[in-house]
């Protein structure tokens, strides 16, 4: 038995969750013994079995929009969010949506 089910500690409520540009977003709810660490959590979601060949570190994982290492320790009710990259770049789709805006209202004016 690995640390993160060891009986002898209490368990806490941890949630894994992925949104994949290609498949409808996922959660896994675990029970994990007090001590486990983000890294021990992916494994015991797995996540490897649900996304093969993705690894969820690349992108980089969170607990709460804040990211972490796979040594993270988690508490009750922690939400771990297992990043991907952006499709697009949002700096680049503001000055686009700003440029639109101002070419629009130029050609309202007489």
């Amino acid at each position: 038995m690995n640390d993160a089910m060891r009986p002898s500690q209490g368990l806490i409520a941890v949630l894994v969750c992925h949104a994949p540009a290609d498949a409808p977003p996922w959660q896994q709810h675990l029970k994990v013994a007090a001590g486990t660490t983000a890294g021990q959590a992916l494994a015991a979601s797995n996540f490897a079995v649900r996304f093969p060949g993705r690894d969820p570190w690349q992108d980089g994982v969170g607990i709460h929009g804040n990211m972490v290492g796979p040594a993270q320790l988690l508490k009750a009710d922690d939400r771990i969010e297992i990043y991907r990259s952006l499709v697009f770049d949002p700096m680049e789709s503001r000055r686009r949506r700003a440029a639109h805006r101002q070419r629009k209202n130029s050609d309202r004016k007489p």
